[in-house]
């Protein structure tokens, strides 16, 4: 078999190559291979006072286990904590409305009711007359905000849909992903047009509140079900000075009137200030709430979003393979995920593509910068392999690749991803489908990535 590279030369085809397919099975994938260029040593890094604060503060934090809100669970003192919320909340005459929230009945007495009940002393450390004080406030709050009905009204917001605060797929446990980026605030005229006055601050947080109730709207309020959300901010271009007013109201809303509805809280794209800042105040934070903390720098966003959510529900701008269009019909398609060791180069074969068949595929590589090329090889000795997509540098910043290739004869798509110019590891991801001729139903074929 020969190489053709758009019309201009005639490469002979590795014999290696055929070797690789002739010894796969015929499953959908074949066995992708490695090419590992010689190493050169590395010259030992310089520390300062700044990286090492920074790698004191960057961790990802696993030890966090979230309420499950079986009554068995819990220790006798909270057990008895929520017996005593339960009848001061019938005995009293602050409660209103029958203590509803989320269209749950407080006073009901049944475990979805015990769970908003077990949040509020939670949060009060199962002191009952704190977590009395904290749930009557919210129930005030609720009714007089209209907190119950904001999630229909039109805001007027569509430009920050999307893009300053939204709930997007789900993490690996099932809970739903807030993100939240403010760094297109730090345009003057933007920043102008969403808090210029009093007026328009109270409607962008009657907006950021509405987007966590719809948020929440996707909790079960069980026991053992999904009862909070993952919460991702990224901090790139964030404006400190700007923001800090709005910040510090939002904080102070969402504490007071939302209590452990996060149970996780990652900040991706964190400033080697934000790291120092932490590194010194975490000391006073308590364990449980350090446990729910994420850190990672600059850089790392798809490397740590990657150990709690699925690709196929990251957004494309994190290095996931989400877009918005893809949760309006069902479930997105699962993505195959695999690494890229620093200085490899990964070959991902799809064999079976049968003559007139259209593959479609998505592939990223977490903070990229490295070699991709995609080429269709064709079953049949005579034939020519067809450079799909000439072998080019992608950038840090670049998201997922889509395309897509109308095979004449039946052969094997080869997407490559060359990282033999770093040493530095990255994950990725891809996936794919086959619509073979004159069929009207996607036939998906499922991958594997094996490394040898």
């Amino acid at each position: 078999m020969q190489k053709f590279h758009l019309g201009l030369s005639q490469i002979p085809h590795s014999p290696s190559m055929e070797e690789e397919h002739s010894s796969s099975s015929m499953s959908i994938l074949s066995t992708p291979f490695l090419e590992t260029p010689r190493k050169t040593p590395s010259k030992p890094n310089k520390r300062t006072i700044v990286t090492t604060l920074m790698e004191a503060a960057t961790f990802t934090s696993s030890s966090f286990k979230e309420d499950t809100y079986f009554i068995s669970n819990l220790k006798s003192s909270e057990k008895k904590a929520l017996k005593q919320l339960k009848e001061k909340l019938l005995a009293s005459d602050e409660i209103t409305n029958n203590g509803s929230m989320w269209g749950v009945c407080l006073i009901k007495g049944d475990d979805v009711a015990d769970v908003l009940l077990l949040k509020f002393l939670r949060a009060r450390d199962f002191r009952v007359n704190d977590a009395y004080t904290m749930l009557v406030k919210c129930l005030s709050w609720r009714k007089e905000f209209g907190a119950e009905n904001v999630v229909d009204e039109d805001l007027g917001f569509k430009e920050l849909e999307g893009v300053v605060a939204f709930t997007h797929g789900f993490d690996r446990e099932g809970h739903p992903v807030c993100y939240n980026h403010y760094g297109v605030f730090k345009d003057k005229e933007m920043y102008e047009r969403v808090f210029g006055d009093e007026e328009k601050l109270k409607k962008f947080l009657r907006w950021r509140v509405q987007v966590l109730e719809r948020g929440i709207k996707l909790l079960q309020f069980k026991p053992g079900g999904v009862n909070s959300l993952i919460q991702v901010t990224d901090l790139k271009d964030m404006p400190k000075s700007e923001l800090r007013v709005v910040s510090n109201q939002i904080m102070s809303l969402f504490q007071d009137n939302y209590p452990e509805m996060v149970a996780r809280k990652i900040f991706i794209n964190v400033p080697w200030y934000f790291s120092m800042l932490y590194s010194m105040f975490s000391p006073f934070l308590t364990q449980r709430t350090k446990s729910k903390f994420v850190i990672s720098k600059e850089g790392n966003a798809a490397e740590t979003l990657y150990k709690f959510i699925r690709p196929e529900n990251i957004p494309i701008q994190y290095g996931g393979l989400s877009r918005p269009s893809d949760f309006q019909n069902g479930p997105p398609k699962l993505a195959s995920e695999f690494t890229v060791k620093g200085g490899e180069k990964v070959n991902i074969q799809i064999e079976g593509v049968e003559s007139g068949a259209t593959i479609k595929w998505e592939i990223v590589v977490g903070g990229w910068d490295l070699e991709y090329s995609a080429e269709f090889v064709p079953n049949a000795e005579a034939s020519y392999t067809i450079e799909v997509e000439k072998a080019r540098k992608v950038n840090a910043s670049e998201e997922a690749i889509q395309n897509s290739y109308t095979s004449k004869e039946a052969g094997i798509m080869v997407l490559s991803v060359d990282n033999s110019a770093s040493r530095k590891k990255k994950v990725a991801a891809y996936r794919y489908f086959v619509r073979k001729y004159n069929s009207n139903t996607p036939s998906d074929m499922q991958l594997s990535l094996k490394i040898k």
